[in-house]
């Protein structure tokens, strides 16, 4: 008999979020505004994890309501002013974002009870997942920057700029180039 091994790949690593906002939920009233203003180092490295040219607002404001069960769902707008690089002429591109946020945090075990009762095969569409309430905290740090990575325009361009391919230029390279030694025999 010959034994074999098993090998498996190693689980790709989670990094954590370069943002971290908790809140205690014991601490957190129905109705109650909450408002979020990330200061310049966290936008400085939030920025460069983006590959953005800068960020130089960003900001998230919402309120609070609790639901059944433990359930806390926030509803409220992310806001950005950012600067990305055009992929077109490589200037700087500024835009301002204002995005509507919802989301909900669950207790981990409501999370499991919601994850069992499932089938893949009658689910459609896009189903939003709760976030986890953790040791009685909410962290709205990961909500914040993956909203705004989401949003981000993938393929920024400056307006007026174009990536059109002409004839002149096609004939121009097909061309066979004049070698150096072409442009003397022109002076003789």
């Amino acid at each position: 008999m010959s034994k074999t091994t098993k090998t498996t790949e190693p689980a790709p690593e989670i990094l954590p979020s370069p943002l971290v906002r908790t809140l205690r939920v014991d601490e957190l009233k129905d109705g109650e505004e909450c408002s979020i203003e990330i200061n310049a180092a966290e936008r400085a490295v939030i920025a460069s994890l983006l590959d953005l040219v800068a960020l130089d607002h960003l900001r998230f404001a919402c309120g609070i309501q609790r639901r059944g069960q433990g359930r806390i769902a926030l509803q409220g707008a992310l806001t950005a002013s950012v600067i990305q690089t055009c992929v077109v002429s490589l200037e700087p591109v500024a835009s301002m974002l204002d995005v509507p946020v919802e989301v909900e945090f669950w207790p981990e075990h409501l999370i499991a009870d919601r994850a069992g009762t499932i089938d893949e095969g009658t689910c459609h569409g896009v189903l939003d997942w709760p976030e986890p309430i953790i040791d009685n905290k909410i962290d709205l740090g990961p909500v914040i920057y993956e909203t705004l990575a989401t949003v981000l325009d993938p393929y920024p361009k400056r307006a007026g700029v174009s990536f059109e391919w002409s004839e002149e230029s096609a004939e121009s390279e097909s061309k066979p180039k004049e070698s150096p030694f072409a442009a003397l025999k022109h002076l003789k």
